[in-house]
């Protein structure tokens, strides 16, 4: 595997203020947090950080203050993608200019492109535009609905040796064995879904090289450590601390069901899955982290769903302390005081 692309990247979120513009302090210290507990990089403008709904200007923005923010510290992966090819070329040009190295390129959504125009009409296009440049593919189907196939990652990888990696979030495990048969030994896989990463780094048939992570804006010491320990055969050792932060990887995406009252007076159980990132900036905002804000049409949790992060915090606290106590010096906050103040969580829901 190419060791570059080895180790924890961070999915930032993006943090916002209550009339939904970027809250340009509150990214400098989270990158600054992250490049200090030593994650190996850091990738702004991925779903995890609201990439759909912020506008161009935002959205080159973001990216080019976090390469400032970073200060060649910890690496910068941006996230490019569209499901306009023309649009990822824009966005993948202004990233060039900022000092990116690597750029992210998601399957494009909505308009469902087969695997063949993935690769035909957007895949290669892109990389031939910018031969420089690295680029890791995003099979994340649960989003985009089309992905592309192993097949088409390797002939896409044979004719451009900078389609470096793809990020896995199929949470298909025979895709993945697949993957790794047709591509050489130098293209990586990585983790795009936290729970998955243990098995698909000590799977031997797919050999996954790190995680692009969405807890690790929480506990980014603690991933980056554990991923290590598997690189350098201690995957046992590594196991605990994956076990460890279970509770939190359950609570990527949270679903509750609620009694909703109806028009006529009637009630009825509805069952809402609320997606990446709201969860994860809701126990940003618990701790103390940043303001919490997701831009619309995401919102906040349920009382319920409030409950189930909360939770997963507090185990984690009561089983593994060590991993949450860098946000307390970094951030200037008592962590198991905000776990216990109510108030704090209230707020947090509709």
């Amino acid at each position: 595997m190419d060791s570059r692309y080895c180790g924890c990247w961070t999915a930032l979120v993006t943090p916002f203020d209550n009339d939904y513009k970027v809250n340009w302090s509150q990214l400098e210290k989270n990158v600054r947090f992250q490049s200090e507990q030593g994650v190996t990089g850091v990738l702004p403008m991925g779903s995890t950080g609201e990439s759909a709904t912020v506008t161009h200007r935002e959205h080159s923005k973001v990216i080019e203050n976090t390469v400032g923010y970073a200060d060649g510290k910890t690496k910068v992966l941006a996230g490019t993608g569209s499901n306009s090819t023309d649009e990822a070329i824009f966005e993948t040009k202004r990233a060039v200019e900022a000092g990116v190295e690597t750029c992210l390129l998601v399957d494009c959504y909505y308009n469902k492109p087969s695997s063949l125009e993935l690769r035909r009409e957007y895949y290669e296009p892109v990389l031939s535009e910018f031969p420089e440049t690295d680029f890791i593919a995003y099979a994340i189907p649960g989003r985009s609905v089309t992905v592309i196939s192993p097949e088409d990652l390797a002939l896409i990888r044979a004719g451009h040796k900078n389609l470096v990696a793809v990020k896995e979030a199929t949470g298909d495990f025979e895709r993945m064995r697949k993957t790794r048969e047709l591509a050489d030994d130098d293209f990586n896989i990585i983790s795009g879904d936290d729970p998955n990463t243990y098995e698909m780094m000590t799977d031997a048939r797919i050999m996954s090289s790190g995680v692009i992570s969405v807890i690790s804006n929480i506990t980014p010491a603690a991933i980056e450590r554990y991923v290590r320990m598997i690189l350098e055969g201690k995957a046992e050792e590594a196991k605990a601390v994956d076990e460890s932060l279970q509770p939190l990887f359950n609570v990527v995406g949270v679903k509750t069901v609620e009694e909703v009252a109806l028009p006529d007076g009637s009630t009825s159980q509805v069952e809402y899955r609320i997606p990446n990132p709201v969860p994860v900036k809701t126990m940003m905002a618990g701790l103390g982290m940043i303001a919490g804000t997701c831009k619309r049409p995401l919102g906040k949790l349920t009382a319920k769903g409030v409950e189930s992060v909360r939770e997963a915090l507090k185990s984690v606290w009561e089983g593994s302390p060590e991993v949450l106590e860098p946000i307390q010096g970094f951030y200037d906050v008592d962590i198991p005081s905000r776990l216990d103040d109510d108030n704090i969580w209230s707020k947090l829901s509709y």
